[in-house]
């Protein structure tokens, strides 16, 4: 169970989804989600693969329209932002993609300079050194300053892509699969990691996964996704007292048959 979990701000909701529908071809994948996410917490989607959690943040982040309901961020409907507004608005955000999303040909410094110099245009070099060297240090990797992508192993490279995304300093995380593919002491870096951020960016997260480790170590917070509705919400404990059957299974096969 998630330790020392934060006091939340109940009186602020940052994120807000409401009856949201999206289907693709014909096939609906969301089917009228309720969601809201309060300042400073770490929310957990967890589902099975398919059941539209990576569609549910593209829609929050901007990537996607949705084609009925509402996703209100910082009490303002994405979908209608101008294109100035959203572009202002990702640079709230921090994406961690399932596949760190690296750039092969840059070191990682490069990778890290690269937003940073993008979107802050007026720091000196030693303004960007020290974000470099400050945000590498919070992910627990200063000496992969001059490495290329190619030399780290998969947890490294999640955590360089973190990395990325905490040089902006964002308001809002967003975590596509974070412990996907690695081996269980990796996993509990990258939960411990996901932790941190919170404690120590005051990020509010959102953290989509099949992973029930992943879940019960880092979210507040939990809603269980099947089938394009949210079928529990709640605690990872009280989620996981329920007597629905799709439930037991999912941390059956996680915490049972896999042991």
């Amino acid at each position: 169970m998630k330790q020392n979990a934060p006091s939340l701000d109940k009186g602020n909701v940052v994120i807000s989804v409401h009856g949201l529908v999206k289907s693709f071809a014909g096939v609906d994948v969301l089917k009228g989600l309720d969601l809201d996410v309060y300042k400073g917490e770490n929310l957990v989607v967890l589902g099975r693969s398919g059941t539209g959690k990576s569609v549910l943040i593209k829609i929050i982040a901007g990537l996607l329209t949705q084609d009925a309901g509402a996703v209100s961020v910082f009490g303002n409907e994405v979908s209608q932002l101008n294109r100035k507004e959203l572009q202002d608005y990702r640079r709230k955000i921090g994406f961690s993609f399932q596949n760190s999303a690296l750039y092969d040909s840059m070191t990682v410094r490069q990778n890290l300079e690269f937003p940073l110099v993008r979107n802050k245009r007026n720091l000196s070099s030693k303004e960007v050194k020290e974000a470099v060297d400050n945000v590498l240090q919070s992910v627990g990797l200063p000496d992969a300053i001059n490495k290329m992508p190619s030399e780290l192993s998969g947890g490294q490279q999640k955590r360089i892509g973190i990395a990325r995304t905490l040089i902006l300093h964002p308001e809002i995380m967003l975590y596509d699969e974070p412990t996907a593919g690695l081996d269980p002491i990796t996993c509990v870096e990258i939960n411990n990691l996901i932790n941190k951020v919170q404690k120590e960016y005051g990020a509010t997260s959102i953290i989509i996964t099949h992973d029930l480790t992943c879940a019960k170590e880092t979210g507040d917070y939990v809603a269980v996704l099947y089938e394009g509705k949210f079928v529990e919400q709640g605690t990872f404990d009280d989620v996981f007292k329920t007597k629905d059957e799709i439930v037991k299974q999912f941390y059956d096969y996680n915490f049972t048959t896999n042991k």
